[in-house]
């Protein structure tokens, strides 16, 4: 019973706090970190850049994957007519390119990774800054990043996308 009334003295002191902020009109905004992310000037230059950064190791590991194919293929064509020995030897040089191939391609991704997490982070630094400086000029009392569902109205992304892109330019 005592639990019953906890809650129902909390949803009072809930909804009065509801009527009190909605009596001094307060102005609630949100932002879309999605679009800001995918839409910006700003974070297609931060794509842009990873993709001429990471083009080349990317084209050596497709190298690497065709070559391992080929070894492959032709271990596959050449396994009968081989000695015991021969396919041992080739069975450990296949299993050492595909060890190579699995390193390079984790030290690919784990390298990628971080640039990215490095290039976003400069993206929302900047894009929290588009933020505070809509919220300031327009006088919001609060700006929300992510929502499960809000009116269209409170929606600031176009504006802050605005602030980034003139930015970027």
């Amino acid at each position: 019973m005592k639990i019953t009334s906890m809650w129902a003295v909390m949803a009072l002191v809930l909804a009065g706090l509801t009527q009190g902020a909605m009596a001094q009109d307060s102005k609630i905004g949100y932002i879309n970190t999605q679009r800001i992310t995918s839409e910006s000037a700003i974070a297609k230059a931060a794509q842009a850049k990873l993709e001429q950064e990471f083009s080349k190791r990317g084209k050596e590991l497709d190298d690497l994957k065709m070559a391992l194919k080929n070894f492959s293929e032709r271990y596959e064509r050449d396994a009968p007519t081989l000695t015991e020995s021969q396919r041992a030897s080739r069975q450990r040089e296949g299993n050492e390119l595909t060890r190579d191939f699995q390193r390079k391609q984790r030290e690919y991704q784990e390298d990628m990774n971080g640039r990215r997490n490095e290039e976003l982070q400069q993206v929302l630094e900047k894009a929290n800054k588009a933020v505070r400086k809509v919220a300031e000029d327009e006088k919001y009392d609060l700006v929300i990043q992510e929502v499960v569902y809000s009116n269209s109205r409170h929606d600031i992304t176009d504006k802050v996308l605005k602030i980034l892109n003139a930015g970027a330019k």
